[in-house]
């Protein structure tokens, strides 16, 4: 039986893990849980769970994660939080040699190799989460590495796809809050409609897989039903195709490196439609300004997702309008940025220093 610590239990990926355990009791038990800020939701699960191990993001320091680590002794932590709070809860998982479940892309936007390399001098594994590294995850593992010659992200394309570029002047927050196909946390809706969180998954999956920026296309797919997709060195295009649920993913990482049986409903082929289109780069720079940053590396990575949050939250807030979500990302972006990343504390400086930059144009 596998020991779960759940960071960001009271959010879509902690409550779709949570469901996982309570649906498989004979695997896994909860041994720890973590929510931003919702300390009544925390307690009853805790309660629910028989769970004693808490922490919220009043105590997000460093010792606190590793407290929780030492109270709880997992075996897996999936780490659900939102943001670039997530690194460091990831980096100290894995140098206590613990395996990771990630669906908090930041940490290896942010600090890929420095993460990657933890994990490999600690002997854990990382196990992404996210619907789309986990099927090309799952369909590398099968394929072999060696055999793949391109990796294709798949993009639901947000609920503004068809908007002119006239009409996307005018995007209302609620309007932005409104995604056709997957029910998420605010910050990674508004996101899903910008690309951004497409561009943070292009540089996520350069990083994760070792590979280089022309090996990875995005194409847009609206009913979210293929979740990635790799084609093999004779052409041929494999897939990974389930229901936008994230329990799958999750499942996976949870289970992996067996295929058990799952619970969940297996997807049905039939009355399902399928369509593919071009990404409108123009129309939604955020996604050609993180293949830019993927390539470029050093810390422009770091400041693309910086930016982006910051200018995200003021949306959010009614202080910008839409489109300036992207102009103060690329504002941001043209500073210089090829300053070396030889540790935590540079990425950390890197991202503090982009965020202040983006605050003084906001």
């Amino acid at each position: 039986m596998k020991r779960v610590l759940v960071l960001g239990s009271t959010g879509s990926i902690g409550s779709s893990t949570l469901n996982i355990i309570e649906n498989m009791p004979q695997d896994f038990t909860v041994c720890g849980i973590s929510a931003h800020s919702n300390e009544d939701k925390l307690n009853q699960l805790s309660s629910k769970y028989k769970c004693p191990s808490l922490l919220t993001s009043k105590n997000n320091k460093e010792e606190d994660f590793k407290r929780l680590i030492d109270e709880s002794k997992p075996d897996i932590v999936v780490n659900g939080i939102a943001g670039a709070a997530g690194l460091l809860p990831s980096k100290i998982v894995l140098e206590n040699g613990i395996d990771l479940a990630l669906a908090n892309k930041e940490t290896i936007v942010m600090a890929g190799p420095l993460i990657k390399d933890l994990a490999a001098h600690n002997n854990a594994k990382i196990i992404p989460v996210d619907s789309e590294h986990s099927a090309i995850f799952n369909l590398i593992e099968k394929m072999g590495k060696k055999n793949v010659s391109k990796v294709i992200i798949t993009a639901s394309g947000g609920p503004f796809r068809t908007f002119s570029k006239e009409q996307l002047q005018n995007i209302t927050v609620e309007q932005a809050l409104n995604h056709p196909t997957w029910k998420m946390g605010p910050k990674i809706t508004i996101d899903s409609s910008t690309l951004a969180n497409k561009g943070l998954e292009v540089i996520e999956a350069a990083f994760l897989f070792d590979l280089n920026i022309d090996q990875i296309e995005v194409v847009v797919h609206p009913q979210s039903l293929i979740h990635s997709l790799v084609r093999t060195n004779d052409g041929i295009l494999y897939a990974q195709i389930s229901d936008p649920d994230m329990k799958h993913p999750i499942f996976n990482a949870l289970t992996w490196p067996e295929n058990k049986k799952s619970y969940l409903e297996p997807f049905d082929l039939f009355d399902n439609t399928m369509t593919f289109f071009r990404p409108r780069y123009n129309d939604f720079p955020l996604l050609q300004y993180a293949f830019e940053c993927a390539k470029q590396k050093n810390a422009y990575p770091i400041v693309f997702n910086a930016a982006n949050e910051i200018a995200v939250h003021a949306f959010l807030d009614k202080k910008i309008g839409y489109l300036n979500i992207a102009r103060i990302v690329r504002s941001v972006l043209d500073y210089n940025w090829n300053n070396p990343l030889n540790s935590f504390e540079d990425v950390f400086e890197a991202d503090k220093k982009a965020r202040k930059l983006a605050l003084e144009l906001i």
